[in-house]
């Protein structure tokens, strides 16, 4: 909300405009931008220099768990500082020793040993080339509806359209199968089970085209994210790892944006009972209080390496003041039983999901794992329309424009992308905070027709 107006700040002023002049915005147009100029943030809110208060209902990319302004972040990393702050990857720091340790202890099963890097897709291109090399095999399957990352083998991974504007130089050796999405099955199952079969047909189908022999990794998000939270049906997962066991396939779980608490677990195959052989993080892992992403394997794959050189580095891997970061946000997950929290959170999640869809038409679904979730908006019930089609230009998205201008009028920070509505809020959020958030979305949804 807005309090009584302030005088403006000439500073904060030549600031904002520095920013538009001088650096450039992530997958937007260069011009015409107004983005909101952020003075601080705490909990689940952000300030604008002009006072005006922001709620945070995507955790900003979907990875501020802990919400804003968390001084026993700022603390810990301060505290490394006054000692070291760099160190080259090849030398030992206790904090490196302690994040590992900490990482291995909340992996599931196997998953012994981290190289840290400095963002998700530095974690997915880590993987891809560990796969390849540990195989001696070069394709990689991913799907369609997915998202891995922005540098070249991570968006040539995901089968996000944002990967076709660079589609021309992507990287070889990719392929792309298709998700167990029920509400829009390819395969018009009658029930997500079924989907969920045909989509491991499909999967497997293709392994048998491309020859097994070929094939290093299966990479698949441990829970959807951004290309619309497409729920696994119960068995999925865990019939993709027998998939990949009978082949000798490596399973590369994407945690970037499922870990950590989001789902109401540590990780998103929690919920699925498998090990994959790599998991890569990030996002969770800091908070995004400073960038550090990490690549876990099992004792096995990381054996393999003991007596030959492991191809993989990074100036910054293991950066002291990164770690530390990650060492107290992991701290702050178990001192404040966020894990536990987030889970419950996912339950009142779904109870408002719910009341929104029989209140609202145009609400076609609403899918939700702890506090990763989407609104999926249609024109119409039956025949599921979108409200905005795959993929939408800017002049397609129409209603949808109504939608994000109205959040952004009543003082919502949150995704809305084609005809989805993203409901992501920090994992320390209060009932009435996401009551506050579910009654702007109410307002936004309900001025369509």
């Amino acid at each position: 909300m807005l309090t009584p107006s302030a005088i403006r700040n000439p500073k904060s002023d030549i600031a904002f405009q520095e920013n538009l002049d001088y650096s450039l915005f992530s997958w937007s147009k260069q011009g015409g931008l107004k983005p909101w100029h952020i003075s601080h943030g705490k909990g689940v809110y952000l300030y604008t220099v002009d006072r005006k208060r922001i709620l945070d209902f995507s955790s900003q990319l979907m990875n501020v768990n802990i919400g804003h302004g968390d001084q026993r972040v700022t603390e810990a990393v301060m505290k490394q500082m006054s000692q070291v702050s760099f160190i080259a990857p090849n030398m030992v720091t206790d904090i490196r020793g302690q994040l590992a340790a900490k990482i291995a202890e909340i992996t599931p099963g196997n998953l012994t040993k981290t190289l840290f890097t400095l963002a998700g897709s530095e974690s997915i291109e880590n993987a891809i080339k560990l796969a390849r090399v540990y195989t001696g095999r070069h394709k990689i399957i991913a799907q369609y509806r997915s998202y891995h990352g922005a540098t070249y083998g991570a968006i040539t991974a995901s089968g996000d359209p944002r990967r076709l504007r660079v589609d021309s130089q992507q990287v070889p050796n990719i392929l792309h199968v298709e998700n167990p999405y029920f509400y829009r099955c390819p395969w018009n199952s009658k029930t997500i089970e079924e989907c969920g079969e045909m989509a491991l047909r499909n999967l497997e189908q293709i392994i048998s085209y491309e020859d097994p022999n070929n094939i290093a990794a299966i990479l698949m998000e441990g829970e959807s994210g951004s290309s619309g939270c497409i729920k696994y049906p119960a068995m999925y997962l865990k019939k993709v790892k027998a998939i990949c066991e009978k082949y000798g396939i490596l399973f590369i779980a994407d945690e970037v944006m499922s870990g950590f608490g989001r789902t109401g677990k540590w990780f998103g195959v929690d919920h699925h009972e498998v090990t994959p052989d790599i998991m890569c993080m990030a996002k969770g892992l800091t908070c995004g209080y400073l960038p550090l992403g990490a690549m876990v394997v099992t004792d096995t794959i990381a054996n393999a390496f003991n007596d030959i050189e492991l191809p993989l580095g990074l100036t910054y891997s293991a950066h002291a003041a990164a770690c530390a970061a990650g060492l107290a946000v992991l701290n702050i997950y178990e001192e404040d039983d966020l894990i536990n929290r987030a889970a419950e959170n996912g339950k009142y999640i779904d109870k408002c999901l719910a009341e929104l869809k029989a209140n609202h038409a145009c609400v076609g679904d609403v899918r939700n794992t702890g506090m990763l979730g989407v609104i999926e908006l249609v024109t119409n019930r039956e025949t599921k329309e979108p409200m905005a089609p795959f993929n939408a230009k800017a002049s397609e998205m129409g209603e949808m424009n109504k939608v994000a201008a109205k959040l952004r009028e009543l003082g919502m920070y949150t995704f809305v992308r084609w005809n989805y509505i993203f409901v992501a809020p920090p994992l320390i959020s209060t009932h009435d905070e996401i009551d506050e958030g579910f009654g702007m979305i109410e307002a936004a949804v309900g001025q369509l027709k």
